[in-house]
Parts: C-alpha cells; sequence; structure tokens
C-alpha cells in the first residue's frame, strides 16, 4: 500500500505564495486520485483540490483562480500551487490518494500533514 509524505507547508503573509509537495511510495501499481483537503482543530476534513491519473481537476469554490493542483505520474507525486493567499488559508493541509496496489488491492491512504499558517 502506498505512504505519502508532505512537503513546502510553513508560514507566508497575506498575498504570498506557498507550493505543497507529496510523494506516494510503496508497493502502487497504478494513482488514479491525488489530492489536497484541509482541515483546523475540531473541524471536518474539507477538500482543496484533486486531479485524476487523466488531469482532470476539481477545486473548492474558496481556492478556485488562485490554487492549481498538478502531478507527476512518473515521479507519484503531486504538488499544490498556492497564490494569493488569505489567512482564512491557514490549516492543517492533508495529501490523499487512492489507486491499486501491486497486489491487486485498493488503497486508500492519507499523509500526516503539513501547517500552512497565512498572516494579515
Amino acid at each position: 500500500q502506498a505512504q505519502l509524505v508532505e512537503s513546502g507547508g510553513g508560514w507566508t503573509q497575506g498575498g504570498g505564495s506557498l507550493r505543497l509537495s507529496c510523494a506516494a511510495s510503496g508497493s502502487i501499481f497504478t494513482i488514479n486520485t491525488m489530492g489536497w483537503y484541509r482541515q483546523a482543530p475540531g473541524k471536518q476534513r474539507d477538500l482543496v483540490a484533486t486531479i485524476t491519473s487523466g488531469g482532470s481537476t476539481n477545486y473548492a469554490d474558496s481556492v478556485k483562480g488562485r490554487f492549481t493542483i498538478s502531478r507527476d505520474n512518473a515521479k507519484n507525486t503531486v504538488y499544490l500551487q498556492m497564490d494569493s493567499l488569505k489567512p482564512e488559508d491557514t490549516d492543517v493541509y492533508y495529501c490523499h490518494a487512492e489507486g491499486t496496489g501491486w497486489d491487486f488491492n485498493g488503497f486508500d491512504s492519507w499523509g500526516p500533514g503539513t501547517q500552512v499558517t497565512v498572516s494579515s
């Protein structure tokens, strides 16, 4: 099954930019969909953006026009370019991937999360 590791989180001022990366490893046959979610303490984990193996994307309304999701299938890596950041974007961001392993079993995996903080 897949293991995910996020990187690129940190701090920036309002209007700034950050780029998150997430690399998947393990006994992976194929990854169908990868995505980013965010969650504040005591709150629901919400979708930020997803991307399929074919390149179809889906974004939360709150980030449309500001965030861009992309992936490198050869590296099993997904990226989230975040521009024009706002204080309300502050959250822990989690990487997600679903697909099929070489054992022909499906997997649904989450990374440990990375903190994004945007100050006013």
